[in-house]
């Protein structure tokens, strides 16, 4: 009988529905991961908050009916990388400069992530974020 010894990775997809439930589910499941990865800490409470305002962006603003949206994160030496892919290409996030009803999560998302950004995708795009392991 052969044994085989899992390796772990430091990486981490998951696809989940374009709604509110999708976007909870996306936050536990990614503070689940970054335990499991042995991050706690404020660096896991950053990483928590990118997720889960990104998931909440995709649900919101990135939603298509019938299509999913998608979360990977990805841990390296100094860091974890957040994506959040969604169908809607055409809608590109745009952080709030003056105080209004929503629109604050992406001033969040860069005060906790050393870089962030919006890429293209074949269909959608993906929104990223750098989250340092330490304090900047």
């Amino acid at each position: 009988m052969k044994s085989e010894t899992a390796t772990p990775t430091g990486e981490f997809t998951l696809r989940l529905s374009a709604t509110r439930r999708g976007a909870r589910l996306a936050r536990l499941l990614a503070v689940q991961q970054l335990r499991d990865w042995g991050l706690t800490g404020p660096a896991a409470d950053a990483a928590e908050l990118v997720v889960a305002e990104l998931a909440n962006n995709a649900a919101l603003h990135g939603r298509v009916a019938g299509r999913d949206f998608e979360v990977r994160m990805e841990l390296d030496d100094d860091h974890v990388r957040v994506e959040l892919s969604d169908a809607r290409g055409e809608r590109r996030p745009v952080p709030a400069r003056e105080p209004d009803e929503g629109g604050y999560g992406l001033l969040l998302v860069a005060a906790l992530a050393t870089a962030w950004g919006v890429k293209d995708r074949s269909v959608g795009k993906t929104v990223w974020a750098t989250v340092p392991l330490t304090s900047r």
